[in-house]
């Protein structure tokens, strides 16, 4: 059987139904650390980035006669999460669950079992797909093993590293029901969850930094059949980039072995970033195979009535409602700025966005804006007076300033502050006369015959060309608007 390496590694997407006769079958596991100010049973400092070995203490790392003392914190943390997750909180009970990782070292990890926190929820993609969340349960984090040599696996290292600093830290597992259909799907879910985790504070999301850990369970069958396929479990996804790649990836290896007559083994595989595929790691566990019981040090978690509706009230609007808030307020003319809508609601953009608006300025510039150039910085655009944007908004759209200028001024404003037209006037900008802008485009004409040519021909795309040789002539005084109509006009003498 063909190894296929090369002919499987993942391009572009897949989308739904993209492989002929075959659909693609996806369920994530979401591991999310918990933004409390400690560890989940004891009082060590709960950080990224201290020095190795530092945070820690008789009861992260195991030691005989230590105590955990759960963390009430991590618990309302949790609640939230589940309560934005639309899921039933009920009562819960920690177990032990058994295993041998050098980064684990009292070889076991308290997790919640058959009765977690959190169970039976939804959650809807932007696009207003739903998926069933099966439960989101609270759990202590492992600690940190780095293999020094060769690629970084442990198998081809000289020695490896561990740090106990993130052992005990707490996590909720956010498991999803096989609902998605595809690696574009399942990237969309990962992106629109995290959102809601940033929302209700209880993490910051960070994949760079472990914050957020994802699993793909990944297994396909022919089209029209009802059973599951095989599923193969796949770890290592740090990065949106990384799950969508390895979810591809995976189906169309799992396909290729079943097309071929072989059938795919239960297995957890390891996404290798570099050579752009999955290998095998182990057999995939079954829960049998950890020998889970009952905490013993830990009693029942029983949150109350009261407790959880205080939690409920505590929850800020999550990004669906308001993605529908911002939408209503640029009206039915604006229906297909959703994208751009999404984008500013998962920077946390919005709250500038609607600012600008209720002031007045025009809807789509204000998106385009904040979506586009205030995003790439948006922990300063945060910082952003909204009537400033307004007023840099009319500017553009009035003609006083081009679009090139624009987002200049509004570069400065996102790094420095202060008032646009101020900022404006001190780089020299302003509207060219109309003059001006018309011996512009002449002398472009008169350079780019050719292009000229073949523009009063029909050929619409050759503004573009021309539109940026004005645009370069003026050192970006020049509004596109402006010079296409000058275009235009010139073309139909």
């Amino acid at each position: 059987m063909s190894t296929g390496t090369d002919d499987l590694r993942a391009g572009e997407l897949l989308a739904p139904g993209s492989i002929q006769g075959w659909e693609v079958i996806v369920g994530l596991e979401v591991h999310c650390e918990l933004g409390t100010a400690t560890k989940l049973f004891c009082g060590c400092r709960n950080a990224f980035g201290d020095e190795p070995n530092t945070n820690i203490c008789p009861v992260c790392l195991g030691l005989p006669g230590s105590l955990p003392v759960l963390n009430e914190q991590a618990v309302e943390l949790a609640m939230r999460i589940g309560l934005a997750l639309h899921c039933s909180v009920e009562d819960s009970i920690f177990h032990r669950k058994n295993y041998f990782y050098p980064d684990m070292p009292k070889d076991y990890q308290i997790s919640q079992y058959d009765k977690p926190i959190n169970s039976n929820g939804w959650m809807e993609l932007a696009d207003g797909t739903r998926i069933g969340v099966e439960r989101a349960h609270l759990e202590e984090d492992t600690g940190k093993s780095t293999h020094v040599g060769g690629r970084g696996r442990i198998h081809e290292a000289d020695y490896s590293l561990v740090d106990y600093n993130r052992a005990g830290v707490p996590l909720v597992e956010i498991v999803s029901a096989p609902d998605l259909r595809s690696a574009a799907q399942a990237r969309d879910y990962v992106f629109e969850l995290r959102s809601i985790l940033v929302a209700t504070g209880a993490s910051d999301g960070r994949m760079e930094e472990g914050s957020l850990r994802v699993d793909a369970n990944v297994s396909v069958r022919r089209q029209g059949e009802r059973s599951y396929g095989i599923r193969c479990e796949v770890k290592n996804l740090n990065s949106l980039r990384s799950l969508g790649r390895a979810i591809d990836y995976e189906a169309r290896r799992q396909i290729e072995v079943l097309s071929e007559g072989g059938v795919v083994s239960q297995e957890t595989r390891h996404w290798d970033e570099e050579s752009a595929c999955t290998v095998s790691m182990r057999s995939k566990e079954e829960a049998y195979d950890y020998r889970y019981f009952p905490e013993p040090d830990l009693v029942p978690l029983a949150p109350d009535e009261g407790w959880k509706s205080s939690v409920a009230s505590s929850l800020p609007p999550m990004p669906a409602e308001r993605r529908a808030s911002l939408m209503g307020l640029l009206g039915e003319s604006a229906a297909d700025l959703g994208a751009q809508v999404a984008t500013v609601v998962a920077q946390d953009l919005d709250g500038l966005a609607v600012g600008a608006l209720q002031a007045g300025a025009d809807a789509r510039l204000v998106l385009q804006r904040v979506a586009n150039e205030a995003a790439t910085d948006a922990a300063a655009a945060r910082m952003l007076d909204p009537l400033k944007l307004a007023k840099l908004v009319d500017m553009e759209h009035s003609g006083k300033l081009s679009a090139t200028q624009a987002k200049s001024v509004l570069a400065t404003m996102l790094a420095t502050g202060g008032d646009p037209a101020e900022i404006a006037a001190a780089k020299g900008y302003e509207a060219m006369a109309g003059d001006a802008l018309a011996e512009s485009v002449q002398s472009v004409i008169e350079a780019n015959p050719d292009g000229w040519h073949r523009y009063c021909s029909g050929e619409e795309q050759v503004a573009q060309f021309l539109v940026g040789q004005v645009m370069k002539a003026t050192r970006g005084r020049a509004d596109g608007k402006a010079v296409v109509a000058e275009l235009r006009r010139r073309r139909s003498q």
